[in-house]
């Protein structure tokens, strides 16, 4: 039950002010699409720089390097002409140039919607701005880019815009389910998943092995405000299930604080074994921190492990 604890709402712990999914603010991702699309751009033009220049071996025409020849390779390999120059023997590499579809799925159910005044954007705002400049960055990068669900991967100069009108376009039942959806995949597909994961493993678990299965892999990026990780209430408090169930008034929530802390403990732990069992990267991210931060370190730990596969 560590996510029927996590996925509540509560007064703000600073200004004791209710912060809850049910005002029409918070709700409506489209209000603010403009300023999180700008954000976005923002987000992956300081990312691109940490990302670009990360190139590797594969099948292209391009010259890249030259390395030692190791042994146990063919002698086809072997690079005669630049080897002539000396007493080692050398292999001619490429770089790859074949591109890769790239889907990304942002949460857009209850528990997303909330922000508390020690973070700094609304859940739901940072997941769209991490996963649209993910989307940017790889599409300047040569690779191909979809919504999970909703469109194909493509490799298209204004990806942004695209994926930002399919958000739009969603129906609102699919937008507020709280695990990635079923959907077909091309082969070798990477997936990019930006959620709290604030949800029972057992069904998230079962869709990431059915990813497993289609060929796929990518990363897992938890988002979580501040608040949900340090839970700073003390005194009275009001915790409200965003999907409509019932509250539940502490009289004194500090005393919940070591019980809280080492449940979603063990439902991240639930988290990180279901996501290495696929074959998925786990990345946790605050609020707090800035979203660029987050991008950089998944989009590093994506490009790593499609090295060694």
């Amino acid at each position: 039950m560590a996510a029927s604890i996590a996925t509540t709402h509560w007064f703000d712990p600073l200004t004791r002010r209710s912060e809850t999914f049910f005002e029409a603010e918070a709700a409506d991702v489209a209000v603010r699409l403009p300023r999180l699309i700008a954000k976005a751009h923002e987000v992956a033009s300081s990312v691109a720089h940490g990302v670009h220049g990360r190139r590797r071996a594969g099948v292209g025409e391009d010259f890249w390097q030259y390395r030692p020849f190791a042994a146990g390779e063919a002698a086809y390999k072997v690079d005669w002409r630049r080897s002539a120059r000396g007493d080692q023997l050398f292999v001619r590499e490429r770089e790859w140039e074949a591109a890769q579809n790239y889907f990304v799925w942002m949460d857009g159910s209850a528990s997303m919607a909330f922000k508390s005044s020690l973070g700094g954007d609304f859940k739901i705002d940072r997941a769209a701005v991490i996963g649209l400049a993910a989307a940017e960055v790889l599409v300047q990068g040569g690779e191909r880019v979809g919504a999970l669900g909703l469109t194909p991967a493509i490799s298209a100069r204004n990806i942004i815009d695209r994926l930002a009108d399919a958000l739009i376009q969603q129906a609102p039942a699919d937008r507020a389910a709280d695990i990635p959806p079923a959907a077909p995949l091309p082969p070798h597909a990477r997936l990019i998943l930006i959620s709290d994961f604030l949800c029972d493993i057992e069904p998230l678990s079962v869709r990431l092995q059915e990813y497993m299965d289609a060929g796929a892999h990518g990363a897992l990026l938890m988002t979580l405000d501040p608040a949900e990780e340090s839970f700073p209430f003390s005194g009275e408090t009001l915790f409200r299930d965003t999907d409509g169930g019932a509250s539940f008034h502490a009289g004194e929530a500090a005393s919940l604080r070591a019980a809280y802390a080492e449940r979603l403990a063990e439902h991240e732990a639930a988290l990180r074994t279901a996501a290495e069992h696929a074959g998925f990267l786990f990345l946790r991210h605050h609020t707090d921190r800035p979203a660029a931060e987050a991008a950089l370190s998944m989009l590093m730990g994506l490009s790593e492990g499609m090295e060694t596969r």
